[in-house]
């Protein structure tokens, strides 16, 4: 069996083997703080010309708990609305273990975001539960999607926005809620291991966190902690379908980041140039 996250980041924090005391007083007390808001282009195979340039706005694994400020959360949210995405996205794990203290509190924080002009979306992650979070979401103004999917018409051309829970896996379970897609479709998704899913159903860009993209990251060595996602954290592709994979605003486990600081991201999409359509 191999070991799990939580596993493997306690332990290796805790003996600090490859890290050095600093590294780790370092991820705890700057790094985890350190958020960057990243911008950039995403090709996406098939995306209409008249959605080309559309900006979506993603942020994820908040995680707000007792090592994990309001500050911080605000901060993160400040910096993605001061970018004014046209569509929104909230990613999944807001809190930590589901802890109910932190639920209304971190709904709250986020409702600045739920204006987009496009919408603003949210799906569930695997430490949130299935009512108190969604319902406290859905009163701040965003639209939570619970194995559903609805459609956007953006200067003449259909988007399908398709959002899973944690634990939506199996063909047939996406297969109920990404059937009969036309067009674009982007489907929200918390684990990046949907992304060989979305492929099959021809969903052409998959949004996703979970992964804090290793959360801490050993020169030479990687994310030990993350060896079992297809991609840690950016950009990948399979088939037809894109992914991109944020690090995250918070943590869990262990209040370290090492050589992976949090992120909010703005992704332009823009139609990928294939080489039929080049000449």
């Amino acid at each position: 069996m191999g070991i799990s996250r939580r596993a493997a980041l306690k332990a290796l924090v805790a003996s600090g083997v490859g890290l050095g005391t600093g590294a780790v007083a370092y991820g705890m007390a700057y790094e985890r703080h350190r958020i960057e808001r990243i911008a950039l282009d995403l090709p996406i195979t098939g995306l209409p010309l008249d959605l080309d340039g559309l900006r979506i706005g993603l942020i994820t694994d908040v995680h707000h708990s007792s090592t994990v400020s309001a500050e911080d959360v605000a901060h993160a949210v400040t910096l993605l609305a001061e970018a004014r995405p046209d569509i929104v996205v909230l990613g999944g794990d807001y809190v930590s273990f589901g802890d109910r203290a932190f639920v209304g509190p971190v709904a709250e924080l986020l409702a600045p975001l739920a204006d987009a002009p496009l919408g603003s979306f949210a799906v569930l992650g695997n430490h949130d539960d299935d009512r108190d979070m969604p319902a406290e979401l859905a009163r701040h103004g965003f639209v939570v999607l619970k194995d559903q999917r609805t459609s956007l018409v953006i200067k003449g051309e259909t988007l399908d926005v398709a959002g899973i829970r944690f634990w939506t896996r199996g063909p047939a379970e996406l297969a109920r809620v990404l059937e009969g897609t036309g067009g674009t479709t982007l489907l929200l998704a918390h684990d990046p291991r949907r992304l060989v899913e979305a492929a099959a159903f021809d969903a052409q860009l998959v949004l996703s966190g979970h992964t804090h993209g290793g959360q801490v990251v050993l020169p030479g060595i990687g994310a030990v902690a993350g060896r079992k996602f297809p991609v840690l954290a950016g950009i990948g592709t399979e088939g037809n379908a894109t992914v991109y994979v944020s690090r995250g605003v918070g943590t869990v486990y262990v209040p370290v980041r090492i050589n992976c600081p949090p992120e909010v991201t703005v992704l332009t999409l823009r139609t990928r140039v294939t080489a039929a359509g080049a000449g």
